[in-house]
């Protein structure tokens, strides 16, 4: 693969024809590639004894209106905003680049944070934030799979029973937590690519193909999104070659069983997530990008960014109310630069 010079690997359809047609003149610019059939190889791929950090930052707005379509009022409607952002390293353990990789991963630096809304208030330590220190590693091949996620799953369900309060005198309860950020940003890594079906065959600008990712909120609750990628274009400079990959969201039907599930059993979640309920979700819209760089095989920068709309029910206590709820929500990937991790590339 890439890590072996063999890196930047064009397929081009019909390449006999085309080479006696050009001889060995290169195609001068995008147009033409693609009226040769071009198309570029994704793959995932590390380096020996070379680190890469990534900084992952979650935001979510999140609006409860208590009466929607009613007049405005202070009272009516409840903003708050959740955050968390944290620092990941990837160190190659074992690299093979056709066959698999071990990849441990040590989370550095993790912080949450809440602000506004029926959620403002403080409940101490997010669970996430036990995440800090911590290191799991990843079996992944050359498409970006992840093969064996069972360490990965191990921190959740450990993050997930630092979610609860010690005391159970009044039952298993909950504290919010931002645990499902923390999945979406880990066990979809490398998605994008992971997900092209024939990836041998190259893809050309312009060729879409799908798969799904997770939908974390603030509520106790298994979502999944629908997605389709596209790449969108190849942008090419002197020193890289960048796979723009554009991507659109929808609310899936349903989410994948093998998923991983921070909690289990029966329990009650504290504050007015845990007081609302059942909930419907009425839509889900978005788009995002990612920056994939050809060469090194490495993901520069991803942005996802969607809305989702629902409803929520009382309990049955005679009070009258139709609480509608809306998740902007924002989830971003940056690689840091070795100036800024501290390792040269």
């Amino acid at each position: 693969m890439k890590g072996n010079a063999l890196a930047l690997r064009w397929v081009t359809s019909g390449v006999i024809l085309s080479a006696l047609v050009v001889g060995c003149r290169a195609p001068a610019d995008d147009a033409e590639r693609a009226a040769l059939g071009e198309r570029v190889l994704l793959t995932v791929d590390f380096e020996p004894d070379q680190v890469l950090r990534y900084r992952f930052v979650s935001h979510k707005d999140i609006v409860l209106d208590w009466e929607p379509g009613a007049e405005a009022s202070s009272n009516r409607v409840q903003e708050q905003t959740e955050d968390l952002e944290m620092v990941v390293a990837y160190e190659p353990l074992e690299v093979d680049p056709y066959g698999i990789s071990t990849i441990r991963a040590t989370v550095e630096s993790v912080e949450a944070r809440r602000s506004g809304g029926p959620g403002g208030r403080s409940f101490g330590t997010d669970a996430v934030e036990t995440a800090q220190g911590k290191t799991f590693t990843l079996k992944v091949d050359p498409r970006g799979r992840i093969v064996d996620f069972s360490p990965l799953e191990v921190l959740v369900q450990e993050m997930g029973k630092e979610a609860f309060r010690s005391d159970s005198s009044r039952g298993r309860i909950k504290e919010p937590d931002m645990i499902g950020d923390f999945v979406a940003s880990q066990w979809f890594l490398w998605d994008a690519v992971a997900s092209i079906e024939r990836l041998t065959e190259g893809m050309a600008v312009g060729q879409t193909w799908r798969s799904q990712l997770s939908v974390p909120t603030p509520m106790v609750m298994r979502k999944a999104r629908d997605v389709e990628y596209r790449l969108d274009e190849v942008r090419r400079s002197k020193d890289r070659s960048l796979a723009v990959i554009k991507s659109v969201y929808g609310l899936a039907d349903s989410a994948p069983s093998d998923w991983p599930v921070p909690y289990s059993g029966r329990f009650q979640m504290s504050g007015t997530y845990g007081f609302l309920g059942p909930y419907e979700v009425l839509g889900l819209k978005g788009a995002g990008e990612e920056l994939f760089n050809i060469e090194a095989g490495r993901i520069e920068r991803q942005q996802q960014t969607y809305t989702m709309r629902m409803k929520a029910s009382l309990p049955p206590m005679g009070i009258r109310a139709n609480p509608h709820i809306t998740i902007e929500q924002t989830l971003t990937m940056e690689l840091m630069r070795p100036e800024t991790q501290g390792e040269s590339e």
